[in-house]
């Protein structure tokens, strides 16, 4: 029952896939070229849905709440920065390596396996005086026999220069739940060792390690270093918050899971400060959780962690995703990095797996201080309210916008068994995104592309929508199709211009009026095209 249903999610994953790359959302980088592993382009399609969620994301962070400034630095820091963050010298992943086909994995993402493990301490060559005293190891997977494994020790021994191995000391032992063996060939896998996740790179014409350079990996560190700029310029009061969306960059092992782990993507992420709870204390008992109500001075770096868990949960619902598709994970103590007193990681049931869109962390003062101590600067900040001076600390709700378009397409996809006029039974596959987020809001249609009155009259709806909304004008073909290649970009609705528009059937009182369909009931009503603009609208913002 487990493999039918693990079974149905790839193939629903490999749907996905295949609808990005053919309507345009999603498309392989360099791709004539082979591809690049773990870098993606965005095509016309998912570029707007990408470009949607960053709007409304900034839009909630900013110009919705007085307590946001926004900022746009650069991707290259000076290297200090990652000194002081502790990326240059802790931000890494365990590394090995499968010694038979030299494919890299993570060691803390090897599936455990149990079984039979195959020794040997090393080989002759029947051919020659050569000796080979490098020990190996395989596991033997289910179903595979003796001379399966042997033949995989073979040829760990023929790439050691024997042409023609002679297995020695061969000895046998049943293991359990052990990560040391490849789940794909059973190989041996290398001990693990640490790989720096960073890209570097070098500033001006010299490589030399006096020049040397990162792109950053994260987007957080800038925000820490222009925090006393930003104080100043935008004349904010603690507690307030810093945001910005960015690229950023990290060598992964092994990106997989389509665009879910990748080298190159995008953050969304919020360093909102707030007052240590000795400094808030001075205003009321500071609650020990969740603060009904606005704000207030006393609150605690609990309350405003639980406060800003709200307020993402609140968003993801505006954009459509709910309760019902995310799960929330509160880290355990030993999981969590040195510095955070909390972290809560908000998840999405992607078909692959129930995994991180977003990691909401009580991270302390760490940052600040570490950038006081490497630079030399005073990150103090002197507050007003309480007349003391402190080093803020810090909540950071920090998002991908990758792993949230995935999020989006994936709970958007659905497979519709449809019955059309003619009673023939179709499946119709159709993109259930929000309207907020939708790439296209609204599919404009006349009827027949060989009458010019309707062609004339498309143009006229699709020129006044335009301006307030992204809108796509098809003519070609049937109309029943037009409507499912829009169902396939997830455009909600879609706006026909036939006959009763011109005014040419019997009842004049559909004139200047068009169709109107609703793209997930396929629901058709007249509505005037005085009115169109205004209810769409309304639609798209409800």
């Amino acid at each position: 029952m487990a493999d039918s249903k693990d079974q149905k999610q790839q193939d629903t994953m490999e749907k996905i896939v295949s609808l990005c790359k053919r309507r345009g959302f999603i498309f392989q980088s360099s791709e004539i070229y082979g591809g690049i592993n773990g870098f993606w382009d965005y095509g016309p399609l998912g570029s707007e849905l990408k470009r949607n969620v960053k709007d409304l994301w900034w839009r909630s962070m900013t110009q919705e709440r007085e307590d946001v400034a926004g900022l746009d630095a650069t991707i290259i820091l000076h290297p200090k920065v990652w000194e002081a963050s502790g990326h240059t010298s802790t931000f890494s992943d365990p590394m090995v390596d499968c010694l038979l086909s030299k494919k890299r994995f993570r060691a803390d993402q090897i599936n455990p396996l149990s079984g039979t493990a195959w020794f040997w301490t090393g080989a002759t060559d029947a051919e020659s005086d050569k000796v080979c005293n490098d020990k190996f190891s395989m596991l033997q997977l289910p179903g595979k026999d003796a001379n399966w494994v042997r033949k995989g020790a073979t040829q760990f021994y023929k790439a050691r220069g024997l042409q023609a191995p002679v297995l020695q000391g061969e000895t046998t032992e049943q293991v359990t739940n052990t990560t040391r063996y490849n789940e794909e060939n059973g190989s041996l896998l290398t001990e693990p060792r640490a790989f720096n996740l960073m890209f570097k790179t070098y500033v001006g014409p010299v490589e030399s390690n006096d020049n040397v350079a990162y792109l950053r990996p994260e987007t957080a560190q800038a925000i820490f270093t222009e925090f006393k700029n930003i104080c100043e310029v935008s004349r904010k009061a603690i507690p307030f918050g810093i945001c910005q969306i960015g690229k950023a960059f990290r060598n992964e092992i092994n990106p997989r899971n389509f665009t879910f782990r990748s080298r190159e993507f995008e953050q969304m992420e919020l360093e909102f400060f707030i007052r240590p709870d000795e400094v808030a204390a001075q205003f009321g008992e500071v609650p020990d959780g969740e603060a009904e109500g606005e704000p207030q001075p006393n609150w605690g770096w609990k309350a405003w962690h639980l406060y800003w868990l709200r307020k993402r949960l609140e968003w993801y619902a505006s954009i459509g995703l709910t309760s019902e598709n995310l799960e929330l994970y509160w880290q355990k103590p030993e999981e969590l990095a040195h510095y955070a007193r909390a972290t809560v990681d908000i998840l999405f049931k992607f078909p692959f797996g129930t995994q991180e869109l977003e990691g909401i962390a009580a991270r302390g003062n760490f940052d600040l201080s570490q950038h006081q101590k490497f630079s030399g600067k005073s990150m103090e900040y002197f507050d007003e309210s309480a007349k003391a001076k402190y080093i803020p600390h810090v909540i950071e709700p920090s998002a991908g916008v990758d792993r949230m378009v995935l999020a989006l397409i994936c709970h958007a996809y659905h497979e519709e068994e449809v019955t059309d006029e003619k009673g023939k039974t179709e499946t119709r596959i159709v993109m259930k995104f929000h309207p907020r987020v939708a790439p296209i809001k609204v599919g404009v249609f006349p009827l027949l592309k060989n009458k010019p009155a309707l062609v004339a009259k498309a143009r006229e709806v699709l020129a006044m929508l335009r301006p307030y909304m992204t809108v796509f004008y098809d003519e070609a073909g049937a109309i029943g199709r037009r409507y499912r290649r829009q169902d396939e970009a997830g455009t909600p609705f879609g706006v026909t211009i036939d006959f009763d528009t011109l005014g040419e059937n019997e009842d004049p009182s559909l004139k200047d009026t068009v169709t109107l369909r609703e793209r997930d009931s396929m629901k058709q009503v007249r509505v005037k095209i005085d009115d169109l603009l205004h209810l769409l609208l309304k639609k798209i913002n409800s």
